[in-house]
């Protein structure tokens, strides 16, 4: 008997585009995906584990190393057995066979980083669906470093946003924006800063945007930690949203919590 089950919305995006032509290998990252994972089971919620195509993200080689688990190489060892054969990441379902079944058994929704959700869920019809039933809702919604640049999928005209953002510009995407459910909603994500640092040693190019300017031509409310790659986590109403792969532990315990609201209140006299 569980407490409730979490929706994982995992990318299935490889590659990213860069200015001046071509592109880079990227992934969803390893951290990010199995640490709140494994910590949502520990407190006693299934998961599920949901992608566009309904197969297994491939994780971004640069997480792939036991410096995301603070050199714990014991933590890095669990993580990659999960992984690999844990059923919850293994029985992996598309995005749209999760909508057309009906979300009302689902106690929150949960989006990983690495680039790859900056290329598909940012764009993706049936997240979109997914954002717009949680947050109505009310139900926990949580995304990691550059997680939470998905919600702008839950945009009427989420595919033109992104590629008015390519573009570079800024006040059609504004436009685009219009009538996004998370508008005025505080938030963070992978920063500028960091953005710079990932842009030089990872991806030896430049995006087309950083992620925060994204969020804030949207509409958004975003603030980052000053000191690169520290933790930093943002909770505003049902939104939870953490800033860069350090974040993953915090994340993890701020969602839990607010799983568990509910049954606390409804147990409170």
């Amino acid at each position: 008997m569980t407490k409730g089950t979490v929706l994982v919305a995992g990318s299935n995006a490889t590659r990213i585009e860069l200015q001046g032509g071509g592109s880079a290998a990227i992934g969803q990252y390893l951290n990010e995906t199995v640490v709140p994972a494994m910590a949502l089971i520990e407190a006693g919620y299934a998961v599920v584990l949901a992608t566009p195509d309904g197969t297994k993200p491939t994780i971004d080689e640069a997480s792939d190393s036991p410096q995301h688990f603070g050199g714990d190489e014991a933590a890095y060892a669990r993580a990659k057995r999960f992984y690999a054969e844990d059923p919850s990441m293994n029985q992996v379902r598309t995005l749209r066979s999760v909508v057309e079944e009906g979300l009302g058994g689902y106690a929150g929704l949960f989006v990983p980083g690495g680039h790859a959700p900056v290329v598909d869920l940012m764009q993706n019809a049936e997240l979109c669906t997914l954002l717009r039933h949680f947050h109505e809702a009310g139900r926990p919604t949580a995304l990691l470093c550059h997680g939470p640049v998905a919600i702008a999928a839950a945009m009427p005209r989420a595919r033109e946003f992104r590629a008015a953002l390519i573009a570079g510009d800024k006040a059609r995407a504004a436009e685009y924006a219009q009538g996004w459910i998370y508008a005025g909603y505080r938030m963070t994500v992978f920063s500028a800063s960091e953005e710079r640092i990932a842009e030089g040693s990872l991806l030896h190019g430049k995006l087309y945007f950083d992620m925060p300017e994204a969020l804030e031509v949207a509409g958004a409310r975003v603030t980052t930690n000053p000191v690169d790659f520290a933790p930093y986590v943002v909770v505003d109403r049902e939104l939870i949203t953490g800033q860069n792969p350090s974040s993953d532990h915090h994340l993890a315990a701020q969602m839990v919590e607010a799983l568990d609201r509910p049954l606390a209140d409804a147990a409170t006299p």
